[in-house]
């Protein structure tokens, strides 16, 4: 089969088209031939620093949506020809830049019909993230004020659908010519970082989700009612720490079967959606990463697989 790996740490030109033996599904796992993968910033920080992955070879890539083609002992979700989305184990699981993949077959759930596999495929690593940081840990529900940084990113504009679904008041920071994108998604305030100060704008937060680190997540808490949480998914940038009257929580992404049932139940009913910024062909995985890292992306980047 063909896969994206890299031999060495360093820029999108280190990802290379490489032929590696297709995988066997082992007891409790699927084999499934992938149609399209998604991007996200994980992916260029692993290629560059190696991260958790440590050093190459390896393939990246955690999120994709394809066709099962074999099981392996036990397996009873899944059968040859379900089309299937999901999200392999994050960090240590990367592998979803191929044209096969294994893995237990409760990292998937079905696709849903009305969505594409190009669709599916920009969910599962950057959907699961949102509701894992509004709903799982800082518990968001309905009349509660959030939030959310980089708002028209690829876990951003997921996220303010997610917490429109669960009836919260939406606020996000993202440059204005993206606004309109956003209100179409739902968000009711937004504030344009180029040009405003949100944490002099904002008040009465009852939820941030920090997508940036660095000096956002202390900012934020000016933003904050007393017990609010605070929700950071870069670990390694500068965060809250200890605020009193503030909850501050660091979140890694875990593939989950229950999370992903969510994902795909909101898809289905049409009330998430991923904006699609670009869209490459498997071998070209090195132009997503060079386009992601200018900063520039709005929504999710996929490579297709199988056209």
């Amino acid at each position: 089969m063909r896969a994206i790996s890299q031999d060495v740490l360093g820029g999108p030109e280190v990802l290379k088209v490489v032929e590696a033996e297709r995988p066997e599904p082992g007891p409790t796992e699927v084999l499934v031939r992938v149609h399209a993968a998604g991007v996200n910033p994980t992916d260029w920080k692993h290629r560059a620093s190696g991260l958790y992955l440590g050093r190459p070879p390896f393939v990246l890539g955690w999120e994709l949506s394809g066709v099962v083609e074999a099981t392996g002992v036990g397996v009873t979700l899944h059968k040859p020809g379900d089309e299937v989305f999901g999200m392999l184990a994050y960090p240590q699981g990367a592998g979803a830049y191929a044209e096969y993949v294994t893995a237990p077959s409760r990292r998937f759930v079905r696709k849903p019909e009305s969505i594409d596999h190009v669709q599916a495929a920009a969910l599962p690593l950057a959907a699961q993230t949102a509701w894992q940081a509004l709903v799982d840990t800082a518990g968001l529900g309905p009349g509660q004020r959030v939030l959310i940084h980089a708002a028209a990113g690829g876990v951003g504009h997921l996220a303010v659908q997610i917490a429109k679904a669960r009836g919260a008041y939406v606020i996000g920071t993202a440059s204005e010519p993206k606004h309109a994108l956003l209100r179409r998604l739902g968000a009711d305030e937004l504030i344009d970082y180029r040009t405003a100060d949100f944490a002099e704008e904002v008040r009465d937060v009852d939820v941030v989700l920090d997508t940036i680190g660095g000096e956002y997540g202390p900012r934020s808490v000016r933003t904050m009612r007393p017990g609010g949480v605070i929700v950071t998914i870069t670990p390694r940038d500068v965060r809250v720490g200890d605020v009193p009257g503030v909850r501050s929580e660091v979140l890694l992404v875990e593939s989950d079967h229950a999370t992903l049932k969510e994902v795909a139940a909101l898809a289905e009913a049409g009330r998430l959606r991923a904006e699609i910024d670009l869209v490459v062909p498997l071998e070209e995985a090195a132009k997503a990463h060079a386009h992601g890292e200018t900063g520039r992306t709005t929504g999710k980047m996929v490579l297709s697989v199988v056209p």
